[in-house]
């Protein structure tokens, strides 16, 4: 029988990474739950003996049902039945499973119900679901909603709402809206407060709302009347139960078609606010939305790991000119590239998601009592690196799964454009993911301050002090001669002085950043562990060499003549 964990052993690498000692101390309260739950590990062994087993419950669920349900999801998608979204039969199958697993609410503390699970181990959780089904891995990590009601919401909503979704109820955050999509300041739902009702009333539409007909809503909707900034929205939490919220229509997709796209109408839906007025957009929408990247990264790191699978083993059956298409050059090139990106993705993917569960965790623990120094000197610490590689974790894993979508279909050759192969529906799916949840363009600009400031070219510079394996030596000298091209990159934009000029040049110092961060990782992943990934970083440092000086070259050669042609060139297209 398949299962995505057992058959994936650079998830257990992760796993046992030295900081997960550090995550799993913060998270257990020294273990303060052993002696109210049955379930509490006694110790760090007993903690990641238990996660283990969830991972294998859930390498199970997703080999054996999720995968097989897939296609079956692909072909039926979801309805619309008098006003309400009816999930295809096998979602509810793969619903049912992951209830029954206990695969729900799995970051809560054990008190709700919860798993009490980092969020380390919930990426790879999301990353087997999203490679059996990147569909359903939309509707199940949606739960990760509840951390922000979690963080934000008061004690009674905490009660009232984190033990149903950890009893298998699900979430959604209704942001986006018919004139409003990325540009969020600009959203009009309204909220008013009733002194009748004694509650807040939302009116106004939604759109684009993956798993629209869920049960639990956060919703961001203006509350300051008279205002059209990001100053004036705020956040309410939305029960089904309530009524007031229909689904106007569900949207007919290139891809995931086992996620319901919906757009809402709320007619005076009854709401609760989450946190304070005014800091919907500012703060709880920001943390939202940076969960929702991670989730993405994994996301995209597992449909590119099944998109490889899938190539790897067609090439290793099709055979042409009397050999297996394996032994081209054109091929393997093609698959160890393919490789090389999940394992350099996977490792910026697992890096960030412990950075996010240091500084989560101890903002946690800040709820009930104060930091010390050095606990406050720790949360700033990773809270300013989670931020920083969130975007390029998001942004660089979402091109990666496109890029081995496209490649898989490839390798299938014309194969892979008939429908009844797996290869087409990776590719259709993954086209999403480097679009919704900020677009990659949009990763660049949250990123390009870290770029100018030097914060990536310290780490770098620091990462290159690391001691790697002796016949890894040569590539680090590669990457040292990189990270002295990325540097006068940088220092050739920021000496033009002209922000347009910046703008214009941001997505190739984005990627140069990308490449060279996931070099430094993989070579220090290929010293710890030689017989997983010495051959992805050999390809994959000298593909970042090919980029990263291709690009160097670029914008160094760049001039502002350059941008008012190309400006001057798209008015001519326009008019």
């Amino acid at each position: 029988m398949a299962n995505y964990y057992n058959d994936n052993p650079n998830l257990d690498f992760y796993l046992d990474h030295p900081l997960m000692k550090r995550i799993v101390e913060l998270k257990e309260r020294n273990f303060a739950d052993k002696d109210t739950y049955a379930d509490a590990p006694v110790d760090y062994e007993d903690a990641m003996e238990n996660y283990r087993r969830v991972l294998d419950i859930t390498g199970d669920i997703t080999g054996n049902i999720i995968e097989p349900n897939s296609e079956s999801v692909d072909l039926e998608g979801p309805h619309l039945e008098n006003g309400r979204m009816i999930y295809a039969s096998k979602t509810k199958e793969n619903l049912d499973a992951c209830t029954k697993g206990g695969l729900w609410g799995v970051s809560m503390p054990r008190r709700y119900g919860g798993l009490n699970l980092p969020i380390t181990v919930f990426s790879m959780l999301s990353e087997m679901v999203a490679s059996a089904d990147a569909g359903f891995q939309n509707i199940w990590s949606l739960q990760s909603c509840i951390d922000t009601l979690y963080e934000f919401g008061n004690e009674e909503q905490r009660m009232k709402y984190i033990p149903r979704v950890c009893a298998g109820e699900t979430m959604s955050m209704d942001l986006t809206e018919p004139d409003a999509g990325s540009d969020l300041q600009s959203v009009m739902l309204k909220a008013t407060y009733s002194e009748k009702d004694g509650c807040w009333l939302l009116n106004g539409v939604k759109r684009f709302i993956t798993n629209g007909d869920s049960d639990i809503h956060l919703v961001l909707a203006r509350s300051e009347e008279g205002t059209k900034d990001g100053r004036g929205l705020s956040m309410f939490i939305y029960d089904k139960r309530q009524g007031g919220v229909n689904v106007r229509h569900i949207e007919h997709k290139l891809g995931i078609h086992g996620s319901p796209t919906c757009e809402l109408t709320y007619k005076n839906a009854k709401a609760e606010l989450c946190g304070e007025t005014r800091m919907g957009l500012i703060r709880y929408v920001m943390a939202l939305m940076n969960s929702a990247r991670l989730g993405i990264a994994a996301q995209s790191v597992g449909l590119g790991q099944e998109a490889y699978n899938e190539a790897l083993k067609y090439a290793g059956e099709r055979q042409q000119f009397h050999k297996r298409i394996i032994e081209f050059p054109a091929v393997y090139d093609m698959l160890s590239r393919m490789k090389a990106k999940i394992d350099a993705g996977r490792s910026l993917l697992y890096m960030t998601a412990r950075y996010v569960d240091i500084y989560k965790c101890l903002e946690d623990i800040q709820r009930e009592r104060p930091l010390s120094p050095e606990e406050r000197a720790e949360c700033k610490k990773y809270s300013r690196l989670a931020d920083a590689f969130t975007p390029l974790a998001k942004g660089m894993n979402s091109e990666y799964a496109n890029q081995n979508a496209y490649d898989a279909i490839s390798i299938h050759g014309g194969s892979g454009f008939i429908m009844e192969y797996k290869c087409q529906r990776l590719y259709r799916d993954a086209r999403i993911f480097s679009i919704y949840e900020g677009t990659t363009q949009l990763q660049v600009v949250a990123a390009i301050r870290y770029i100018t400031n030097g914060t990536y070219l310290t780490i770098m510079k620091e990462m290159l002090e690391n001691e790697v394996s002796e016949d890894l030596k040569p590539l680090q000298n590669t990457v040292r001669t990189l990270v002295e091209l990325y540097e006068q990159s940088i220092n050739y934009v920021k000496g033009a002085n002209n922000q347009e000029v910046q703008d214009f040049l941001a997505r190739r110092l984005y990627d140069m950043t990308g490449n060279i961060m996931m070099s430094l990782l993989i070579l220090d992943d290929a010293t710890h562990a030689p017989h997983l990934f010495t051959q992805s970083a050999n390809v994959y440092v000298h593909a970042a060499e090919e980029d990263v000086i291709g690009k160097s070259v670029y914008v160094k050669n760049f001039i502002e003549e350059d941008l008012v042609n190309f400006r001057a060139k798209a008015q001519e297209v326009t008019e």
